[in-house]
């Protein structure tokens, strides 16, 4: 799946986008009609968990979306497709049950 990754105000580094697009990538295993994503790291400035992981999944005719804050961006990561994942399988059911 083509997934943009933008980093704002800062750099990331390879490492961390490959782990971004792998777990990414395994949201298709519940729904493989996933047609692009957009993924966004932030450093906030207050607290210890200042990293955000705003996540975007267009799927056909819809568009799911999850923000996660954590204290580093791997953490924010697993906890942002966690919840995509939940979605996605909300979103399969609910296409499922309208085409009975």
């Amino acid at each position: 799946m083509k997934l943009q990754v933008h980093s704002v105000h800062f750099d990331a580094d390879e490492k961390l986008v490959d782990f971004i697009q792998k777990k990414v990538d395994k949201l298709e295993t519940f729904y493989d009609r996933l047609v692009d994503g957009e993924v966004f790291l932030r450093l906030n400035n207050e607290g210890i968990e200042n990293k955000t992981v705003e996540i975007k999944l267009r799927v056909p005719g819809n568009q799911l979306f999850a923000k996660e804050q954590a204290k580093s961006f791997e953490e924010a990561t697993d906890l942002a497709t966690e919840a995509l994942r939940r979605q996605l399988k909300k979103f399969k059911t609910k296409l499922m049950e309208s085409k009975v």
